[in-house]
Protein backbone atom coordinates (compact mmCIF):
# COMPACT_ATOMS: atom_id res chain seq x y z
CA UNK A 1 0.00 0.00 0.00
CA UNK A 2 1.35 3.75 -0.46
CA UNK A 3 2.08 6.16 1.35
CA UNK A 4 0.89 9.26 1.45
CA UNK A 5 1.91 12.77 2.69
CA UNK A 6 -0.51 15.60 3.46
CA UNK A 7 0.73 18.98 1.84
CA UNK A 8 -1.20 22.35 2.87
CA UNK A 9 -0.76 26.20 2.75
CA UNK A 10 -2.76 28.21 5.13
CA UNK A 11 -3.64 31.72 6.14
CA UNK A 12 -6.16 32.65 9.10
CA UNK A 13 -8.03 29.55 8.73
CA UNK A 14 -9.03 29.32 12.33
CA UNK A 15 -12.52 28.51 11.80
CA UNK A 16 -12.25 25.55 9.46
CA UNK A 17 -9.00 24.03 9.50
CA UNK A 18 -9.92 20.90 12.24
CA UNK A 19 -13.09 20.22 9.83
CA UNK A 20 -10.68 19.34 7.05
CA UNK A 21 -7.76 17.72 9.07
CA UNK A 22 -10.36 15.63 11.14
CA UNK A 23 -11.97 14.46 7.52
CA UNK A 24 -8.42 13.17 6.18
CA UNK A 25 -5.85 12.85 9.06
CA UNK A 26 -5.92 9.41 9.08
CA UNK A 27 -5.76 8.34 6.02
CA UNK A 28 -2.35 10.01 5.79
CA UNK A 29 1.16 9.03 7.26
CA UNK A 30 2.29 12.71 7.16
CA UNK A 31 0.77 16.37 7.49
CA UNK A 32 3.04 18.86 6.35
CA UNK A 33 1.41 22.54 7.27
CA UNK A 34 2.95 25.57 5.61
CA UNK A 35 1.75 28.83 7.33
CA UNK A 36 1.86 32.16 4.97
CA UNK A 37 1.24 34.51 8.09
CA UNK A 38 -1.64 33.62 10.22
CA UNK A 39 -2.51 36.23 12.88
CA UNK A 40 -5.12 33.97 14.44
CA UNK A 41 -5.12 30.38 15.67
CA UNK A 42 -4.19 28.81 12.70
CA UNK A 43 -1.14 27.75 13.85
CA UNK A 44 -1.91 26.07 17.30
CA UNK A 45 -4.69 24.22 15.63
CA UNK A 46 -2.71 22.44 13.43
CA UNK A 47 -0.29 21.77 16.26
CA UNK A 48 -2.54 19.26 17.13
CA UNK A 49 -2.22 17.14 13.97
CA UNK A 50 1.11 17.58 13.31
CA UNK A 51 4.71 19.23 14.31
CA UNK A 52 5.54 19.53 10.52
CA UNK A 53 4.59 22.68 10.89
CA UNK A 54 6.43 25.71 8.49
CA UNK A 55 6.88 29.19 7.90
CA UNK A 56 7.02 31.06 4.50
CA UNK A 57 6.59 34.37 4.03
CA UNK A 58 4.09 34.85 1.58
CA UNK A 59 5.04 36.25 -1.82
CA UNK A 60 1.70 36.76 -3.59
CA UNK A 61 2.83 33.49 -5.51
CA UNK A 62 0.38 30.42 -4.53
CA UNK A 63 2.81 28.15 -6.68
CA UNK A 64 5.78 29.11 -4.90
CA UNK A 65 3.93 28.17 -1.36
CA UNK A 66 2.71 25.24 -2.89
CA UNK A 67 6.74 24.08 -4.11
CA UNK A 68 7.82 24.73 -0.55
CA UNK A 69 5.28 22.52 1.01
CA UNK A 70 5.73 20.13 -1.62
CA UNK A 71 9.30 19.82 -1.04
CA UNK A 72 8.72 19.05 2.77
CA UNK A 73 6.57 15.53 1.61
CA UNK A 74 8.24 12.78 2.17
CA UNK A 75 6.15 9.93 0.93
CA UNK A 76 5.13 7.88 -2.14
CA UNK A 77 2.37 10.44 -2.61
CA UNK A 78 1.72 14.18 -2.26
CA UNK A 79 -1.97 14.79 -1.54
CA UNK A 80 -2.58 18.67 -1.53
CA UNK A 81 -5.65 20.01 0.10
CA UNK A 82 -6.72 23.57 1.43
CA UNK A 83 -8.20 24.42 4.68
CA UNK A 84 -11.50 24.45 2.93
CA UNK A 85 -11.88 20.88 1.52
CA UNK A 86 -14.31 18.29 3.47
CA UNK A 87 -14.11 14.26 2.63
CA UNK A 88 -17.58 12.88 3.97
CA UNK A 89 -17.51 9.66 4.97
CA UNK A 90 -18.55 8.11 2.24
CA UNK A 91 -15.83 9.79 0.08
CA UNK A 92 -13.45 9.21 3.14
CA UNK A 93 -14.37 4.88 2.21
CA UNK A 94 -13.25 5.83 -1.59
CA UNK A 95 -10.14 7.31 -0.23
CA UNK A 96 -9.09 4.79 1.69
CA UNK A 97 -10.14 2.08 -0.87
CA UNK A 98 -8.02 3.87 -3.30
CA UNK A 99 -5.07 4.07 -1.04
CA UNK A 100 -4.74 0.14 -0.55
CA UNK A 101 -4.78 -0.16 -4.90
CA UNK A 102 -3.26 2.39 -6.24
CA UNK A 103 -1.04 0.90 -9.05
CA UNK A 104 2.18 1.58 -8.97
CA UNK A 105 2.36 3.42 -12.46
CA UNK A 106 -0.51 6.28 -11.75
CA UNK A 107 1.49 9.50 -11.45
CA UNK A 108 -1.81 11.72 -10.84
CA UNK A 109 -5.02 10.59 -9.07
CA UNK A 110 -7.75 12.99 -10.37
CA UNK A 111 -10.48 13.57 -7.53
CA UNK A 112 -14.17 16.02 -8.32
CA UNK A 113 -14.30 19.21 -6.95
CA UNK A 114 -17.80 19.78 -5.50
CA UNK A 115 -19.73 22.18 -4.24
CA UNK A 116 -19.08 25.16 -6.71
CA UNK A 117 -22.14 26.64 -7.42
CA UNK A 118 -23.63 26.51 -3.93
CA UNK A 119 -20.69 28.84 -2.90
CA UNK A 120 -19.95 31.05 -5.59
CA UNK A 121 -17.05 30.51 -6.82
CA UNK A 122 -15.16 31.00 -10.33
CA UNK A 123 -16.46 27.88 -11.97
CA UNK A 124 -19.51 27.23 -13.80
CA UNK A 125 -20.21 23.71 -13.05
CA UNK A 126 -21.03 22.42 -9.68
CA UNK A 127 -18.31 19.30 -9.83
CA UNK A 128 -14.75 19.22 -11.80
CA UNK A 129 -12.39 17.11 -12.22
CA UNK A 130 -9.23 18.29 -10.55
CA UNK A 131 -5.32 16.58 -10.13
CA UNK A 132 -5.18 16.21 -6.42
CA UNK A 133 -3.08 13.41 -5.27
CA UNK A 134 0.60 13.39 -7.07
CA UNK A 135 3.64 10.84 -7.35
CA UNK A 136 6.22 12.76 -5.67
CA UNK A 137 9.44 10.88 -7.35
CA UNK A 138 8.26 10.34 -10.96
CA UNK A 139 9.99 7.28 -12.54
CA UNK A 140 10.57 7.74 -16.23
CA UNK A 141 10.20 4.88 -18.48
CA UNK A 142 10.77 4.10 -21.88
CA UNK A 143 8.52 3.41 -24.94
CA UNK A 144 8.11 2.30 -27.98
CA UNK A 145 9.97 -1.42 -29.53
CA UNK A 146 11.62 1.92 -32.37
CA UNK A 147 12.42 5.20 -32.18
CA UNK A 148 12.02 4.73 -28.75
CA UNK A 149 11.25 8.10 -26.37
CA UNK A 150 10.72 8.80 -22.62
CA UNK A 151 7.35 9.34 -21.97
CA UNK A 152 6.29 12.41 -20.87
CA UNK A 153 2.94 12.53 -20.21
CA UNK A 154 2.00 11.43 -16.57
CA UNK A 155 0.02 8.70 -16.07
CA UNK A 156 -3.59 9.88 -15.07
CA UNK A 157 -6.29 8.08 -12.96
CA UNK A 158 -9.99 10.05 -12.92
CA UNK A 159 -10.94 8.51 -9.16
CA UNK A 160 -14.63 8.32 -7.59
CA UNK A 161 -13.59 10.22 -4.80
CA UNK A 162 -15.79 13.89 -4.42
CA UNK A 163 -13.74 16.08 -2.40
CA UNK A 164 -16.64 18.78 -0.45
CA UNK A 165 -15.45 22.31 -1.41
CA UNK A 166 -16.84 24.23 2.00
CA UNK A 167 -15.30 27.77 2.27
CA UNK A 168 -16.01 29.88 5.09
CA UNK A 169 -15.51 32.98 2.96
CA UNK A 170 -15.64 34.23 -0.36
CA UNK A 171 -12.36 34.59 -2.01
CA UNK A 172 -13.25 36.73 -4.73
CA UNK A 173 -11.28 39.99 -3.07
CA UNK A 174 -8.53 38.35 -2.09
CA UNK A 175 -8.43 36.85 -5.82
CA UNK A 176 -9.30 40.02 -7.71
CA UNK A 177 -6.81 42.09 -5.79
CA UNK A 178 -3.98 39.37 -6.83
CA UNK A 179 -4.96 39.32 -10.41
CA UNK A 180 -4.65 43.25 -10.59
CA UNK A 181 -1.89 43.47 -8.34
CA UNK A 182 0.11 41.08 -10.86
CA UNK A 183 -1.35 42.49 -13.80
CA UNK A 184 -0.41 45.61 -13.09
CA UNK A 185 3.15 44.57 -13.44
CA UNK A 186 2.94 43.29 -16.78
CA UNK A 187 2.21 40.10 -15.79
CA UNK A 188 1.48 38.06 -19.13
CA UNK A 189 -1.85 35.80 -18.01
CA UNK A 190 -1.99 32.53 -19.83
CA UNK A 191 -5.20 31.13 -21.31
CA UNK A 192 -6.23 29.76 -18.04
CA UNK A 193 -5.93 32.88 -15.61
CA UNK A 194 -6.92 35.23 -18.36
CA UNK A 195 -10.51 33.40 -18.27
CA UNK A 196 -10.37 33.16 -14.61
CA UNK A 197 -9.67 36.46 -14.19
CA UNK A 198 -13.00 37.77 -16.62
CA UNK A 199 -14.75 34.90 -15.05
CA UNK A 200 -14.29 36.16 -11.24
CA UNK A 201 -14.99 39.99 -12.13
CA UNK A 202 -18.42 38.76 -13.79
CA UNK A 203 -19.29 36.51 -10.68
CA UNK A 204 -17.69 38.76 -7.36
CA UNK A 205 -16.21 41.74 -9.04
CA UNK A 206 -17.96 45.07 -8.09
CA UNK A 207 -18.02 48.23 -10.34
CA UNK A 208 -14.21 49.63 -8.91
CA UNK A 209 -12.55 45.85 -9.88
CA UNK A 210 -14.09 46.81 -13.75
CA UNK A 211 -12.70 49.67 -13.70
CA UNK A 212 -9.11 49.02 -12.62
CA UNK A 213 -9.37 45.50 -14.80
CA UNK A 214 -10.41 47.67 -17.63
CA UNK A 215 -7.06 48.47 -19.42
CA UNK A 216 -5.52 44.82 -18.93
CA UNK A 217 -8.19 43.58 -20.67
CA UNK A 218 -8.81 46.64 -23.32
CA UNK A 219 -4.90 46.03 -24.32
CA UNK A 220 -5.81 42.13 -24.53
CA UNK A 221 -8.57 42.45 -26.69
CA UNK A 222 -6.54 44.12 -29.23
CA UNK A 223 -3.22 41.84 -28.47
CA UNK A 224 -3.47 39.26 -31.68
CA UNK A 225 -1.98 36.42 -30.22
CA UNK A 226 -4.81 35.46 -27.96
CA UNK A 227 -7.59 33.31 -29.25
CA UNK A 228 -11.19 34.02 -30.29
CA UNK A 229 -12.34 33.24 -26.68
CA UNK A 230 -10.26 35.02 -25.14
CA UNK A 231 -10.69 37.98 -26.87
CA UNK A 232 -14.54 37.42 -26.24
CA UNK A 233 -13.98 37.43 -22.75
CA UNK A 234 -11.69 40.95 -22.94
CA UNK A 235 -14.26 42.82 -24.53
CA UNK A 236 -17.17 41.21 -22.27
CA UNK A 237 -15.36 42.95 -19.25
CA UNK A 238 -14.22 46.16 -20.90
CA UNK A 239 -18.05 46.43 -22.01
CA UNK A 240 -19.26 45.66 -18.94
CA UNK A 241 -16.65 48.35 -17.06
CA UNK A 242 -18.16 51.25 -19.96
CA UNK A 243 -21.64 50.56 -19.19
CA UNK A 244 -20.65 50.63 -15.20
CA UNK A 245 -19.17 53.74 -16.09
CA UNK A 246 -21.33 55.30 -18.34
CA UNK A 247 -19.24 55.48 -21.48
CA UNK A 248 -21.51 54.64 -24.04
CA UNK A 249 -19.40 54.87 -27.14
CA UNK A 250 -17.13 52.79 -25.16
CA UNK A 251 -19.28 49.99 -24.28
CA UNK A 252 -20.73 49.49 -28.45
CA UNK A 253 -17.33 49.50 -29.47
CA UNK A 254 -16.53 46.44 -27.33
CA UNK A 255 -20.28 45.16 -27.32
CA UNK A 256 -19.91 45.02 -30.98
CA UNK A 257 -16.94 42.91 -31.50
CA UNK A 258 -18.82 40.29 -29.55
CA UNK A 259 -22.09 40.50 -31.26
CA UNK A 260 -20.53 40.22 -34.95
CA UNK A 261 -18.92 37.60 -34.39
CA UNK A 262 -20.80 35.40 -31.73
CA UNK A 263 -23.28 37.27 -29.33
CA UNK A 264 -22.83 35.51 -26.03
CA UNK A 265 -25.52 35.66 -23.05
CA UNK A 266 -23.02 38.16 -20.88
CA UNK A 267 -23.11 40.51 -23.56
CA UNK A 268 -26.66 40.02 -24.04
CA UNK A 269 -27.51 40.75 -20.49
CA UNK A 270 -25.13 43.84 -20.40
CA UNK A 271 -27.18 45.57 -23.95
CA UNK A 272 -30.29 44.58 -21.54
CA UNK A 273 -29.07 46.17 -18.55
CA UNK A 274 -27.87 49.15 -20.78
CA UNK A 275 -31.32 49.98 -22.60
CA UNK A 276 -33.08 48.73 -18.87
CA UNK A 277 -31.28 51.86 -17.33
CA UNK A 278 -32.56 54.45 -20.27
CA UNK A 279 -36.02 52.45 -19.50
CA UNK A 280 -36.33 51.30 -22.96
CA UNK A 281 -37.82 48.60 -21.36
CA UNK A 282 -38.90 46.71 -24.89
CA UNK A 283 -35.72 46.91 -26.14
CA UNK A 284 -34.11 45.66 -22.72
CA UNK A 285 -36.47 42.38 -22.87
CA UNK A 286 -35.50 41.60 -26.30
CA UNK A 287 -31.67 41.26 -25.43
CA UNK A 288 -32.80 40.21 -21.68
CA UNK A 289 -34.70 36.92 -23.85
CA UNK A 290 -31.54 36.67 -26.26
CA UNK A 291 -29.43 35.93 -22.88
CA UNK A 292 -31.73 33.34 -21.59
CA UNK A 293 -33.13 31.75 -25.03
CA UNK A 294 -30.62 32.26 -28.31
CA UNK A 295 -27.05 32.44 -26.95
CA UNK A 296 -25.01 30.74 -24.39
CA UNK A 297 -22.27 32.65 -21.47
CA UNK A 298 -18.92 31.99 -21.59
CA UNK A 299 -18.13 33.18 -18.32
CA UNK A 300 -21.01 33.35 -15.72
CA UNK A 301 -24.11 30.50 -16.64
CA UNK A 302 -26.14 33.03 -14.83
CA UNK A 303 -26.42 35.32 -17.39
CA UNK A 304 -27.73 32.52 -19.07
CA UNK A 305 -30.14 32.05 -17.08
CA UNK A 306 -30.94 33.91 -13.66
CA UNK A 307 -29.83 37.32 -14.68
CA UNK A 308 -32.00 37.37 -17.67
CA UNK A 309 -34.87 35.86 -16.43
CA UNK A 310 -34.76 38.70 -13.24
CA UNK A 311 -34.03 41.01 -16.49
CA UNK A 312 -37.56 39.92 -18.92
CA UNK A 313 -39.63 40.34 -15.05
CA UNK A 314 -38.43 43.71 -14.26
CA UNK A 315 -39.40 44.75 -17.69
CA UNK A 316 -42.31 43.26 -18.13
CA UNK A 317 -43.64 44.56 -14.72
CA UNK A 318 -42.24 47.89 -15.81
CA UNK A 319 -44.66 47.23 -19.08
CA UNK A 320 -47.75 46.32 -17.05
CA UNK A 321 -47.38 42.81 -19.00
CA UNK A 322 -48.86 40.40 -16.67
CA UNK A 323 -49.04 37.61 -18.66
CA UNK A 324 -45.36 37.57 -19.48
CA UNK A 325 -44.81 38.20 -15.85
CA UNK A 326 -46.31 35.28 -15.19
CA UNK A 327 -44.42 33.06 -17.11
CA UNK A 328 -40.74 34.28 -16.28
CA UNK A 329 -41.95 34.09 -12.69
CA UNK A 330 -42.80 30.72 -12.84
CA UNK A 331 -39.48 29.87 -14.94
CA UNK A 332 -37.33 31.46 -12.24
CA UNK A 333 -39.00 29.95 -9.61
CA UNK A 334 -37.73 26.65 -11.30
CA UNK A 335 -35.05 27.68 -11.28
CA UNK A 336 -34.20 28.88 -7.65
CA UNK A 337 -36.45 25.55 -6.39
CA UNK A 338 -33.09 23.70 -8.24
CA UNK A 339 -30.72 25.77 -6.68
CA UNK A 340 -29.00 27.80 -9.57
Amino acid sequence: MVTISLCMIVKNEEGILARCLDSIVDLVEEVVIVDTGSADRTREIAALYTSRIYDFAWTDDFSAARNYAFSKAGMDYIYSADADEVLSPENRERFRKMKESLLPEIEIVQMKYANQLRFATVYNYDEEYRPKLFKRKRDFVWEAPIHETIRLTPVVYDSDIVIDHMPGESHARRDLDNFHRHCSTGYYLPKRLHTMYARELFLAGEAEDFSRAMPFFITSAGDGSRGREEIAEACCVVARAARLAGDAILFFKYASKVIAEEACSEICCEMGHFYEDRQDLEEAAVWYYNAVYETSPILCIRSGDREGLEGLLRCYEGLGDQVQVQVYRTELLRLIAEGK
